[in-house]
């Protein structure tokens, strides 16, 4: 491993004093094969932390398009129907990189609003220094909200999926 990567990995931890560890494993000829990200006092995950929070507005409204690994998508029109508020889990972005829906070009995405999700079941995937990272759910619910476009950059702690629970 490269020494700055490594400085970058460190710089991570320290401005995320959230974060316990970063495991990084390496596969065949030295092709990295995985990134780990834990919180502190929990175990290994690929995941987003999730916090509970209480919907904003009336309505439950998706937030990005439902495309594939292309362009162009947009987001989608508000709901016209109103909800009572809904507490919804966050799944957030566990680094910084570029976010993919679906596992390659023209495939279908991983979820779509509406799908059931189930802890550990991959999300998205996040590239981030030429490595694919496989986002894990951590909660169970089905997902009522999509925070980024496909093939757009995210921030760590960006959210990336809004869950209703009780759906």
């Amino acid at each position: 491993m490269k020494l700055d990567i490594v400085a970058q990995l460190v710089q991570i931890l320290k401005d995320a004093p959230e974060l316990g560890a970063i495991e990084v494993r390496r596969g065949l000829f030295g092709v990295w094969s995985s990134v780990r990200v834990s919180r502190s006092g929990h175990g290994t995950t690929n995941a987003g932390a999730q916090h509970v929070v209480v919907a904003q507005g009336p309505a439950v409204v998706p937030m990005a398009g439902e495309g594939g690994r292309g362009k162009g998508e947009g987001a989608l029109p508000p709901a016209a129907v109103a909800a009572p508020a809904v507490q919804l889990l966050e799944i957030k972005s566990p680094m910084v990189g570029t976010l993919y829906r679906a596992p390659e070009p023209g495939a279908e995405p991983y979820v779509k609003v509406g799908t059931r999700v189930s802890p550990g079941q991959v999300v998205c995937l996040i590239e981030a220094m030429k490595i694919m990272n496989e986002i894990e759910s951590e909660v169970q619910g089905v997902v009522r909200e999509i925070g980024v476009e496909n093939a757009q950059p995210v921030e760590f702690g960006q959210v990336l999926f809004r869950v209703d629970p009780h759906g």
